[in-house]
């Protein structure tokens, strides 16, 4: 059973992972303003909780239905984590090897983005300023940026990951 939990969740956390590479790709591509725009976000945030998801639903029903809280958390993290690693190395790549000068617009679109939003809550200029100061000198896609990015992502993916296994769960003993 274990094997086929790992095995499952290797398979879709690698599709996952090509997915989320190829939505980068076809992003830097097309346009680097998707990169900023909330509902891209969004929409990939989504895309790897149904990833997810999916994941531990097909666990389950190769386990005759029934899954422990233990089994789904790890056939959800195990997906999410492969898929999410993929997903940063193809971002490493493009952004630090490929073309870092994308990386520079992105960072001045999202210190253009961070400004309004900030504005838009009334923010004082001089947390602005400070606020923009910091972004100029940080490179969001230097290689301690993008572990602390990708640890970041873990954490909300395992508290999703934990409400979906809670709900997913079912053991043969509460039937």
């Amino acid at each position: 059973m274990e094997n086929s939990i790992k095995s499952i969740a290797k398979n879709y956390g690698t599709y996952l992972g090509g997915l989320l590479a190829l939505l980068t790709v076809l992003v830097y591509a097309v346009s680097l303003d998707m990169m900023t725009n909330v509902w891209y976000g969004i929409f990939i945030l989504l895309l790897i909780v149904v990833f997810g998801i999916v994941s531990v639903a097909k666990t389950k029903g190769e386990s005759e239905g029934y899954i422990s809280f233990k089994q789904s958390f790890t056939a959800y993290f195990i997906t999410i984590l492969i898929g999410l690693v993929i997903s940063t190395v193809v971002s490493y790549i493009i952004f630090n090897i490929i073309d870092p000068e994308a990386a520079e617009a992105i960072k001045e679109k999202t210190i253009e983005a961070s400004i309004a939003m900030m504005e838009g809550f009334g923010a004082p200029p001089d947390s602005i300023a400070e606020a923009v100061d910091k972004m100029e000198k940080d490179n969001q896609f230097s290689i301690i940026n993008i572990a602390k990015g990708l640890a970041g992502q873990l954490v909300l993916f395992s508290i999703i990951g934990l409400i979906v296994a809670a709900v997913m769960k079912k053991n043969p003993d509460t039937e």
